[in-house]
């Protein structure tokens, strides 16, 4: 892979020679090339298996955990991202990567926001200059909760910090690059590398615990998604948008079924035939440092009005199908299955 250094933005190759001129033949042969940051986080990874299955070569961007085959790159540097784009001269870029934790970003304000807000002015800004598409992940949260379900012309009212980045990116990505594309998801889950890498998944030990009394949340309405769904109306907005300028601008996508916490754990305790009694709905709004939104329902016709959508999985069959690599018997289902 290769490193984007703030040292006058220079290039440096950490990947084998092999690696490169294969990214490079990919790029005359396959056709158009989509640039994916965030590409070690949940949705990222599953945007690159799924523009990478359909076609596209893919170049996927991390810092922190950046592995082979992915480009190691810190977008808040200016450089280092003006650098990788005239580099690798992207079609699309889709840019997932966030710090979308709010409680984190209610405690490390400036350093969310340089990624939230700053970087994705970069990203915008450069990716007007040599013509790509710029497709901006955001957030249910820029909405208050308290007149769903929201279309994308509705007013935001952001109630924490982390909804406010997010805000602030979408109006950076549509000031520097009207042509883009934000798409707004709520809360995700899908494969992940640990249980803990979703506020979803994480629920995931909160059944296991069994013999402990534990409360969760019975208050918050959330529609939680599948990151799969998400990335594959990725790829149908940027494969559309490309041949029809009119795309762009904001767009909804959600799962459809309605569940709080405690109603996502009850629904991964039957999955799994696992006892839910010690499970305990808690009716009030738990102390957090950052609010949220109590229902932040979106609506999304205007995605399913283009045809441009997809029906979201079964939230039982998805969280299985996520989970059961971390169940005791895991080694002998993947021999049976895989």
């Amino acid at each position: 892979r290769r490193e984007m250094s703030s040292a006058g933005a220079e290039l440096r190759i950490l990947f084998s020679p092999g690696c490169v001129q294969l990214v490079q033949e990919d790029m005359v042969v396959l056709g158009p090339r989509v640039l994916v940051t965030g590409a070690t986080g949940l949705l990222g990874r599953a945007v690159y298996r799924e523009f990478q299955n359909s076609g596209w070569v893919v170049i996927g961007t991390g810092y922190r955990r950046a592995r082979p085959c992915l480009l190691r790159c810190d977008l808040t540097d200016e450089d280092a991202v003006r650098g990788l784009l005239h580099e690798y001269k992207p079609d699309v870029i889709v840019h997932c990567a966030a710090e979308r934790r709010p409680d984190v970003v209610e405690r490390h304000t400036e350093a969310a926001v340089n990624l939230n807000v700053h970087a994705t002015s970069t990203l915008a800004k450069e990716a007007a200059v040599c013509g790509a598409l710029l497709l901006y992940i955001s957030t249910d949260y820029v909405f208050d909760g308290r007149n769903p379900p929201y279309g994308e012309d509705d007013s935001p009212n952001p109630l924490n910090v982390y909804g406010r980045s997010k805000l602030e990116g979408e109006r950076e990505t549509l000031r520097h690059c009207p042509g883009a594309v934000v798409l707004r998801v709520p809360v995700l889950f899908g494969e992940v590398e640990s249980v803990t890498e979703s506020a979803v998944t994480s629920l995931w030990l909160k059944v296991q615990e069994g013999t402990e009394t534990c409360t969760l949340d019975h208050c918050q309405q959330r529609f939680p998604t599948d990151a799969r769904d998400v990335a594959a109306v990725c790829r149908k907005l940027s494969e559309k948008a490309r041949q029809d300028p009119s795309i762009r601008g904001i767009f909804h996508f959600s799962g459809k079924e309605q569940m709080t916490k405690y109603e996502m754990a009850i629904a991964i305790a039957q999955a799994f035939s696992l006892p839910s009694n010690h499970l305990i709905p808690l009716t009030e709004q738990p102390a957090a440092s950052a609010l949220r939104p109590v229902n932040s329902q979106l609506n999304c016709s205007r995605l399913e009005l283009l045809n441009l959508s997809v029906e979201p999985r079964p939230f039982t069959a998805a969280i299985t199908d996520c989970l059961w690599p971390f169940t005791p018997d895991k080694r002998w289902r993947q021999t049976v299955f895989h």
